[in-house]
């Protein structure tokens, strides 16, 4: 054979071996989604694979449908008309967390608290502030994500999403 014949069936089986290559594709039986008080949940049914890897941090789901989540979290810088002010470093954090919180001299930082929550809601600690500087150690929690919200009395100021390394 000469060479030129070779070249040109290599070429035809490559051309060949593409053609039988998908990527993605599933024909699922039926699908929808789910609505409720709580939320909603998409699905599908028939789905040919489904795996699913876990973490500390979290999880993710080889499949059909992969919902994301964008939250954002709010706080209110004003109560009862005096200016406040709330930071926390470092965050990632390993050991500790330090909670800064800047307020008005007529605003009283003994009257605030702050409390630790995990992702599914379990209240882990809850103290109140004793000055405007506050270190919290959270080294005795194991790495996943946290919430802290800092309060007034009853009402709530602000929250922060933490990262727990």
């Amino acid at each position: 054979m000469n060479i030129e014949k070779l070249k040109f069936i290599a070429l035809l089986l490559f051309v060949a071996g593409l053609t039988g290559l998908d990527a993605q594709i599933v024909v699922p039986a039926t699908g929808g989604n789910a609505l409720g008080v709580g939320g909603s949940v998409s699905y599908s049914v028939g789905q040919v694979v489904y795996t699913a890897c876990t973490g500390a941090n979290g999880s993710v789901a080889q499949g059909v449908q992969q919902p994301f989540e964008i939250s954002t979290l709010t706080g209110l810088n004003e109560v009862k008309g005096k200016s406040l002010s709330c930071s926390i470093y470092p965050n990632p954090t390993i050991d500790f967390v330090q909670l800064k919180v800047d307020v008005s001299t007529t605003f009283s930082i003994q009257a605030m608290s702050y409390q630790i929550f995990d992702t599914q809601g379990k209240l882990l600690e809850s103290k109140k502030l004793e000055s405007n500087i506050t270190n919290i150690a959270m080294n005795n929690f194991g790495t996943a994500t946290y919430f802290l919200k800092v309060l007034k009395g009853n009402k709530e100021i602000e929250t922060f999403k933490i990262i727990k390394n």
